[in-house]
């Protein structure tokens, strides 16, 4: 069994003091995506550029940070080491370090900080572009036989249940038409959101919520973060999870567990 945990962080170093550390070595998973890292490798403490299990083992730790400081960036620990690690290869997207794949014998490990479309749909355009690279590259392990799993923060609710008030958020970056097309899309190209695999049509299930007015204590939120997996790579997913318990960002981790086919 492997599992594999995504969470945007909003911050490393502010959820460091929210006792990160200590979360992540007694929850001990065999991978951990970050997104929302806003820090660069040597801003770090010891304990989150290189963090250990329970037993004392050393995490292999990879990050892709933006230009701008204190600004996006996504990071990726595991227990074993990947074959090659690297961003996506598109500067624009690299320059906010939005992406991190990770090669394993198996599969191909991608994390992904999708952008925010803004007030006004005022970045949509380079939102869309970055979708389109992510169709892009996923079909194009499939085309090559490769299995992939894309988690992260998409920053898209794909359909009325993923938030508590969709005809409220109408027009709202995230619950934009031509974001949730490109869900549309990129499920319909035979990917799939493996939450809604094992949860069809349940409601009430969020990842995100604002910090104001009590969101969270309310449930009054948003499910924008996902693992997605190619259809022939299914029969390894046992479980998915959102882990509403984990507290420390505006976002909960999401939880993906792999068995054997």
């Amino acid at each position: 069994m492997m599992r594999i945990l995504s969470w945007n962080v909003n911050g490393i170093r502010a959820v460091e003091k929210r006792g990160f550390v200590s979360w992540f070595e007694a929850e001990g998973p065999d991978i951990l995506c970050l997104q929302e890292t806003k820090a660069r490798p040597e801003q770090l403490s010891a304990a989150l550029r290189e963090p250990r299990t329970r037993t004392g083992e050393t995490y292999h730790s990879y990050w892709a940070s933006a230009k701008k400081a204190g600004y996006s960036g996504t990071a990726i620990f595991s227990r074993v080491e990947p074959e090659d690690v690297r961003p996506l290869g598109i500067g624009k997207f690299d320059d906010e370090g939005r992406v991190l794949q990770a090669e394993f014998p198996d599969f191909t490990l991608i994390t992904a900080y999708f952008p925010n479309s803004q007030d006004g749909g005022a970045r949509l355009p380079y939102k869309l572009d970055f979708c389109g690279a992510m169709m892009e590259l996923c079909n194009g392990l499939v085309k090559k036989k490769r299995h992939f799993v894309l988690c992260g923060d998409y920053n898209i609710a794909h359909t009325p249940i993923d938030l508590a008030r969709p005809k409220e958020n109408e027009g709202n970056a995230g619950y934009l038409p031509e974001e949730r097309a490109w869900m549309d899309a990129f499920t319909g190209a035979g990917h799939i959101d493996s939450f809604r695999h094992f949860h069809p049509g349940e409601t009430g299930h969020y990842s995100w919520w604002s910090y104001r007015a009590a969101s969270r204590l309310r449930n009054v939120g948003w499910r924008i973060d996902y693992h997605c997996v190619d259809k022939a790579f299914l029969s390894r997913v046992k479980a998915a999870r959102i882990r509403a318990d984990v507290e420390g960002s505006d976002h909960c981790p999401v939880e993906l567990e792999l068995g054997e086919r």
